[in-house]
């Protein structure tokens, strides 16, 4: 399994940017996707979940009603959209694979839930 993020960059407070997460080396239209995020001297921290058929996002208190998670299964990626940017997300953005194929109970938000985490994309946001 490969996944190579991508769409980083430098934005200025309340900007936007768009991620991208495409997926190689598995049945991508299977798999629930997500969106975690490290910050310098910190824990990687959850951002945004999606169900194998897009049909339910879980987003983290944090980037609710500001980033919004979707997948294109048809090209085998994910994407996250960003707005109203602020300085504390910045971070580098890592997409990764439920482990768990099989359905779950619970919508898996947990950093030990995911895996294949790829290189990350670094975000900067200037005050």
């Amino acid at each position: 399994v490969q996944l190579q993020a991508s769409g980083g960059g430098l934005v200025q407070t309340g900007g936007s940017l768009r991620l991208s997460c495409a997926a190689s080396g598995l049945t991508f239209s299977t798999r629930t996707m997500a969106w975690f995020r490290q910050a310098p001297g910190k824990e990687r921290e959850f951002v945004a979940t999606i169900t194998r058929s897009g049909s339910t996002t879980v987003y983290a208190d944090s980037v609710k009603g500001r980033f919004t998670i979707s997948r294109d299964n048809a090209k085998n990626t994910l994407y996250l959209q960003m707005n109203s940017l602020r300085p504390e997300d910045t971070a580098v953005y890592y997409c990764a694979v439920d482990r768990v194929i099989a359905l779950r109970v619970t919508i898996p938000t947990k950093v030990v839930e995911y895996g294949n985490w790829g290189q990350g994309t670094l975000v900067t946001v200037s005050s």
